[in-house]
């Protein structure tokens, strides 16, 4: 049976970061990292969007805020020093019309406070940096950027490696054994021991909560986002990255346009229900999976408050027609055959019982098992700041 101080279940961008971070921290640990794929990073953080999130939106002193400041400062500087592309390139909040200024003055508020680099712009200002964008106003936030996070992943799982660190891949984790001096983890690549347990699982995260004996805060229910890419013909539509002001009735930030760093723009997401935690197209169903979803009181409670808006994502996701509208609100040039589907994406929404969305990282712990049982976005983008979280969390017990 191979041995190991720690064990990290899950290989995207957390996992391999709080890995990183321990060698950093606790260079004399020994590391396993157990992941399903046969490679890294295939699922969130493979189908990231690579936005460097500036920390902007989220309520001030709470785990997102202070993790995106910092993660963000930490991710810049490890994409300098490992020759990373990535580009600071600003992004802008825009309102639409005067009723959506009161919703943009309370996230700038927000940026203020979270000590964010941020400005109120006119019409006029708006059309100097993005000129084929609607608004009557908007939020200039020019130390948003973009980075590959793959690439990122990648090279965190070399840097792993080099330092004596091992990465197993294609190890589904299957059990946790709590013994008294150790915690064996059962895969189908054969049993691992080791002192801790930290669960990055992802998608599967509650899961793997379970089996370490905790009872899960929230269950993970997949929702898929959907994009669309604008042909080269019409990248000049957007130079940077445009946001809408969120719509505060409802937890998602509707759909936005991205740069992307190795060239082109992204449209989207959407946000609808996927019948499997790797759903990634309409026709992929996990009939237990979906079940579980929807029979969950949880997501029974959510999708009751935000029928109609569930509807209208839905609809999207059918409809070129709709999203292409949806995205003529930020865009008004924007048409169909300026467009074309891409691979979908899937987000792991923590939802507790009561319906309620958790909106923050979320860290449950055992005497040997620390679960990230939410690492919503920006979780990418603070994933440095939020592996060494992890690594102080588990060193109380070294």
């Amino acid at each position: 049976m191979q041995e190991a101080d720690v064990v990290i279940i899950g290989g995207g961008i957390v996992g391999l970061a709080t890995a990183y971070q321990l060698f950093n921290l606790h260079p004399d640990k020994t590391v396993i990292i157990l992941e399903k794929e046969a490679e890294p990073a295939v699922h969130q953080t493979g189908h990231n969007s690579g936005v460097l999130h500036s920390g902007i939106y989220y309520k001030p002193g709470s785990l997102k805020a202070t993790n995106c400041r910092q993660g963000k400062l930490a991710m810049e500087q490890f994409c300098r020093e490992q020759d990373i592309a990535h580009d600071i390139c600003g992004k802008v909040i825009v309102a639409i019309d005067d009723s959506e200024i009161p919703a943009m003055n309370k996230i700038y508020e927000r940026g203020q406070a979270n000590g964010v680099k941020c400005r109120i712009i006119d019409k006029s200002e708006l059309a100097d940096i993005e000129p084929h964008s609607a608004g009557v106003a908007a939020i200039h936030v020019p130390e948003a950027g973009i980075v590959d996070y793959k690439q990122v992943s990648d090279r965190l799982a070399e840097l792993v490696e080099t330092r004596g660190g091992r990465i197993v891949f294609k190890a589904r984790v299957t059990g946790l054994d709590k013994r008294d001096d150790c915690i064996i983890v059962e895969t189908d690549h054969g049993p691992y021991q080791a002192d801790y347990v930290v669960n990055c699982a992802g998608l599967y995260c509650d899961k793997v909560t379970k089996m370490s004996g905790q009872k899960p805060e929230a269950q993970i229910v997949p929702f898929r986002g959907e994009y669309y890419e604008l042909v080269p013909e019409a990248h000049h539509f957007c130079r940077t990255l445009i946001y809408p002001v969120p719509d505060p009735s409802f937890p998602f930030l509707g759909v936005h346009f991205t740069s992307m760093i190795h060239g082109g723009v992204e449209c989207g997401p959407n946000a609808v229900l996927a019948f499997a935690r790797e759903g990634y197209t309409f026709w992929k169903i996990n009939f237990p999976e979906l079940f579980e979803s929807l029979t969950y009181p949880g997501f029974l409670r959510l999708s009751k408050k935000y029928f109609w808006i569930g509807m209208g994502e839905m609809w999207r996701s059918l409809s070129k027609q709709a999203f292409v509208k949806a995205l003529q609100r930020l865009l008004p040039e924007i048409r169909a055959e300026h467009m074309y589907r891409v691979p979908a994406g899937i987000r792991a929404q923590a939802i507790k019982p009561d319906g309620s969305m958790v909106d923050d990282f979320l860290i449950q712990e055992t005497e040997r098992v620390v679960n990230v049982g939410n690492a919503p976005s920006p979780a990418a983008t603070a994933s440095l700041n939020v592996g060494k979280l992890i690594v102080e969390t588990l060193a109380k017990r070294f």
